[in-house]
């Protein structure tokens, strides 16, 4: 436990600040409700996060990621390494942006939602809850909650 003692110490000052960077949303979700409620952020020095984006608590920016102006990133999310949020996106809490992955302007994504290596998302598309998006698929379409969606274009091969 020291470990992580000193690494909470690191992000605020405080011994009493979390960070859970759990990959699986579901279980990260929760072991937020099992922790003190002194969540923080963390966000890499090469990550380019706009002065005009909000990002909630306890959501992790990694290394090379962009988000650019007026996108609304939620509670607990992983925004993976050179991941790309164009303005007026919005996540929803518990999302993971895995790596490389693009969503264009004005993109909604629903809680839980996992978008996989490489993903491509058009503009003003919504994603469901719970949904998963394959690694390299190509969203041309609004996604149900969910929903399993692979390829290019992304086709729907399950719904949970």
């Amino acid at each position: 436990m020291l470990f992580f003692e000193k690494f909470a110490e690191g992000i605020s000052g405080k011994k009493d600040t979390w960070i859970i960077s759990i990959g699986n949303n579901r279980i990260r979700k929760e072991v937020s409700k099992r922790l003190p409620s002194n969540f923080g952020l963390l966000v890499h020095r090469t990550a380019s996060v706009s002065s005009w984006a909000s990002v909630g608590a306890g959501t992790t920016v990694m290394a090379k990621v962009v988000i650019n102006a007026c996108a609304n990133i939620g509670k607990h999310c992983i925004i993976n390494s050179a991941a790309v949020i164009e303005h007026d996106c919005i996540l929803e809490d518990f999302v993971h942006i895995s790596p490389n992955a693009s969503l264009a302007g004005g993109v909604r994504v629903g809680e839980g939602t996992h978008i996989g290596i490489g993903a491509c998302v058009l503009p003003e598309i919504k994603i469901g809850k719970w949904a998963t998006i394959g690694a390299g698929a190509v969203i041309i379409k609004d996604v149900p909650d969910g929903a399993v969606v692979v390829g290019n274009p992304g086709k729907v091969i399950k719904v949970k």
